[in-house]
């Protein structure tokens, strides 16, 4: 079993290991298995309920948000902002949960 241990101030935090040896590791002990990522209805549910952040800048200005206001509300910058709402970057988990909070779009407890 190949296992890469993860050490922080010289004790060992963290192992990690292939999905195959986890899932192995999991039968082993009786445990039931977490669905892959990819099936998981509950997360695909999320992402379908965050997809109106696709359409932020509609979403901001049905708010009637200017683009300054909410960057700064979510703590981001205004540039970064206009950029997701070009489609130029994709913000992360954590920025899309915020946004979605901000807007009001469903689904912002979750991860997506």
């Amino acid at each position: 079993m190949d296992i890469q241990i993860i050490s922080r101030d010289g004790e060992p935090e963290y192992a990690v290991l292939s999905w195959g040896q986890y899932q192995a590791l999991l039968k082993a002990a009786g445990l039931q298995q977490p669905a892959t990522p990819s099936s998981n209805p509950a997360q695909a549910a999320v992402a379908e309920d965050l997809r109106p952040l696709e359409q932020l800048r509609g979403l901001r200005e049905a708010k009637g948000l200017a683009l300054e206001t909410l960057a700064r509300t979510v703590g981001i910058s205004p540039s970064y902002l206009g950029m997701i709402e070009s489609g130029e970057r994709q913000p992360d988990a954590a920025i899309r949960r915020s946004l979605a909070w901000e807007l009001g779009v469903p689904g912002w407890r979750e991860e997506p």
